[in-house]
């Protein structure tokens, strides 16, 4: 790796997946692994494009029972490219002997390429360069560009060029055993001589997918070739095969432009001929690269994040932005999509929405604020489905599942397979309610760094509030504590469903939940307080909001009961305290990797409800979402102790018993030990920096990219080392690690004001690069600054 380039100078086939999933090219509508054109889908190999809202429902019979499963699908695959040497079988890997290799990714411009120089059985010599990207500047193009240099030899090649929908979703092996079948074929067909088309439906929700390709041959100056082409297709696959001569040491140019359109897709009468149409008008692929360039151009612009004195850090911090800026980008705005936890490169989490999106859109807020208001409005379209799964469970107002797709019905499985133990064991996460608790926070924080009262009234409010509502109604006082508490759910520490030989799942006042409620309690009081009178007026008459609800909330925020156990330690949750202690070392011994320590417990025949243990932070997430300042105070407004070395003592406490069975933790636990211990939140910051490129639980990252670490980790930069904090009327900063991060600058927004912030020396520099007339107050510790469009200001840091 060097500078934004991603390289591998051999090919490892045990490495390809990996390498697949981290050089896929997207561009926030439609996504493409980083497959080899020439390669079919096999053990090494897995070619996948998916698309947002590409959802569908299938059937498994699992041990007699009908299990229902809605899959992020696998759409026809438009990579096919086959080299055919005079009437050789088609060029692979594994046919030919490899003299040299090298597989590229462009981080900045998502460009996949790869150059191979190649002996046949024959004794000829070949090499073969292909430069593959999915346009940001249209998002239904994408190209392919092959360059073909014959060194010692001279003849007759042909090139498949093919559209295939004879695909399966297969890229998991442990969803193996369940329906992998989601297309049905529709019709294959060309459009002149040179573009060929297929469309395509999923089984049962219905979606059209129309794809087409215009293939063309040119020689090194640029003219067209005379090819001849000869047509194949059956009704879910079609191909052209296009013969053109070669001569020794002369390149010749071989471009496939490519189009993807669903029936869900604006301004298109139909998606097969509107593909066609497109891919027949399309520019050539210097043309349509050099828009895509431009536009890549514009995005890193707002998003770059220069950290100039560590490169390893930098190149994996611009390849994540990379990462994020493929799955949703100004392409998303206007889709009716969610932010799914595994990207658009790959089938783990079925391509579900879950509270990931928590982790993701900070990083939206200060740079792309309307990408964030479009993923909103994919909880918004479903509060529907939120308020009647809450009613069909005994409750009030909304209740959003753990795992959304398509309709924002509880996806999540009856039963998942320990890959350990080859048993279908019983899922009972669907008792994360929490994740209401999430979909709260980051309104309110997406309303709070942008001023958008539009949302906020219109949208954001009702959703808000039907979600205190919910929790009000999950909540029962007991007389003889005084205090509310919730019953039957499971914090973010997932190895804990429920108490030790129960038979009823989920849990008692799990913390974190229960402090996240107190606080949305009182924000959702003072939120509707900021509304236009009219305006919060027609939403308490729209829900039949009361004065006596809102009591109860103001009550609630006052009185939730949080459990404590010893010296001043959060009890994750009631009954934690009298949980066993757990050997790690010892079974780290045993086993090496313990990060699911669930699945080999359960191999054992054991359990971690059992034990003093945590998958991944759970009550360390309220030092995560909350400052220490804040924290204190919604403990004060309960009633409970926050001494100053709270913070501390638990975060000592819960790192010893956490085993980071989700990335997602390492975020958590480098972002929280920032302000207690410098030393260990960088290396923790490195290990999740490095987890999704290193693949360290071992295979994950194949499926699919992280991409709630891959955002955390430029959240932990800007609000864990910068302190950012925009939840009042200030822009708050808080540096730590400035030795660490001097030079480091970034470009953000902050309502309407878009600022430069930089760390030189010992200094904090705030920019306003922006025209706007609106003044905004900064704050660097102790010291406030008005500032206006045009000035920068010095803020002196202690170390």
């Amino acid at each position: 790796m060097t500078g934004w380039t991603l390289a591998y100078d051999a090919f490892v086939p045990e490495e390809e997946g990996l390498r697949e999933a981290l050089t896929s090219t997207g561009n926030g509508y439609v996504c493409a692994r980083g497959t080899a054109e020439w390669q079919d889908v096999g053990e090494v190999h897995y070619p996948g494009t998916y698309t947002h809202g590409g959802l569908n429902r299938e059937t498994t019979i699992v041990g007699g029972r009908a299990v229902l499963n809605e899959d992020l699908v696998n759409l026809p695959n438009w990579l096919v490219l086959k080299l055919c040497i005079e009437d050789d079988e088609p060029f692979r890997l594994d046919n030919v002997e490899i003299l040299n290799y090298r597989h590229e990714y462009d981080i900045r411009l998502a460009t996949v390429s790869r150059t191979l120089r190649f002996r046949d059985r024959s004794g000829r010599v070949t090499t073969l360069a292909s430069r593959r990207f999915v346009s940001m500047a249209q998002r239904h193009l994408s190209g392919i560009e092959w360059v073909i240099t014959p060194e010692n030899w001279s003849g007759r090649v042909q090139v498949i060029t093919a559209l295939d929908s004879r695909v399966t979703n297969s890229g998991v092996s442990r969803y193996q055993q369940l329906e992998g079948r989601h297309l049905d074929p529709l019709l294959p067909r060309t459009f002149g001589p040179d573009v060929i088309g297929l469309k395509a439906r999923t089984r049962h929700s219905q979606i059209h997918v129309g794809q087409a390709a215009r293939t063309c041959v040119y020689d090194a100056a640029g003219v067209p070739l005379d090819v001849e082409r000869k047509l194949f297709q059956m009704e879910d696959y079609i191909h052209q095969t296009v013969s053109f001569r070669v001569s020794e040491r002369t390149p010749v140019r071989v471009e496939k432009m490519a189009t993807l359109f669903n029936s869900r897709d604006h301004a298109i009468s139909e998606p097969l001929w509107t593909a066609a149409k497109t891919a027949s008008r399309a520019s050539t692929f210097a043309e349509a690269y050099e828009s895509h360039a431009r536009s890549w151009g514009e995005l890193w612009e707002r998003c770059d994040v220069d950290v100039p004195g560590d490169e390893r850090v930098q190149l994996l911090l611009h390849l994540h932005i990379s990462h994020i800026l493929q799955v949703c980008s100004r392409h998303t705005t206007d889709l009716d999509a969610g932010v799914p936890a595994r990207g658009l490169n790959g089938e783990a989490y079925r391509g579900h929405i879950f509270w990931d999106e928590l982790f993701i859109y900070p990083f939206f807020n200060y740079r792309l604020p309307e990408v964030t208001r479009s993923l909103l409005m994919y909880r918004c379209r479903r509060l529907d489905e939120a308020r009647a799964s809450a009613a069909d469970h005994g409750y009030q107002g909304a209740m959003f599942p753990w795992q959304s797709g398509s309709d924002g019905s509880e996806e999540t499985q009856v039963v998942h397979l320990n890959p350990l133990s080859g048993r279908w064991d019983p899922d009972l996460s669907h008792n994360q309610r929490h994740v209401n608790a999430s979909i709260f926070y980051s309104i309110w924080h997406y309303y709070q760094a942008t001023d958008d009262m539009e949302f906020l009234s219109r949208y954001g409010a009702e959703v808000m509030l039907e979600i205190t509502r919910f929790w009000a109604s999950a909540a029962w006082f007991n007389p003889e504590r005084e205090r509310y508490e919730i019953h039957g759910v499971m914090g973010p520490d997932e190895f804990h469903e429920k108490y030790p030989g129960a038979s009823e799942a989920g849990l008692r006042n799990n913390a974190y939940t229960n402090v996240m409620v107190a606080w949305l309690a009182e924000v959702a009081v003072k939120m509707l307080e900021l509304l236009p009178v009219r305006r919060r007026r027609r939403v308490q008459d729209a829900i039949g909001l009361t004065d006596g609800e809102i009591q109860t909330w103001d009550d609630l925020s006052r009185r939730m009961y949080v459990p404590f156990h010893g010296d001043g330690i959060i009890s994750q949750f009631e009954g934690y305290e009298d949980l066993d202690e757990f050997d790690q070392e010892l079974y780290r011994q045993k086993y090496g990797d313990i990060k699911r320590l669930d699945r080999i417990l359960r191999a054992e025949g054991d359990t971690p409800d059992r034990f003093k243990l945590a998958k991944q932070a759970d009550t360390l997430m309220l030092f995560f979402l909350f400052g220490d300042s804040e924290l204190k105070k919604i403990f004060d407004r309960l009633g409970y102790g926050y001494a100053e070395d709270t913070a501390r003592k638990n975060i000592a406490y819960y790192a010893a018993r956490t085993t980071h069975g989700s990335t997602l933790s390492y975020i958590v636990h480098s972002h929280t030990l920032a302000a207690v211990d410098e030393t260990a939140s960088w290396e923790m910051f490195l290990t999740a920096l490095e987890s999704d490129v290193g693949d360290v639980q071992g295979g994950t990252t194949a499926e699919g990219i992280h991409l709630g670490v891959m955002a955390g980790t430029l959240d932990v930069l800007q609000r864990g080392y910068l302190g950012i904090d925009s939840s009042g009327d200030l822009l708050r900063f808080s540096p730590r690690q400035v030795a660490r991060l001097d030079g480091v600058s970034l470009l953000m927004r902050f309502r309407d004001s878009v600022l430069r912030v930089s760390i030189r020396g010992d200094r904090l520099v705030v920019s306003r690069v922006d025209d706007s007339s609106h003044p905004i107050w900064v704050s660097v510790d102790e010291s406030i600054q008005h500032t206006r469009a045009g000035q920068s200001h010095e803020f002196v840091l202690h170390r």
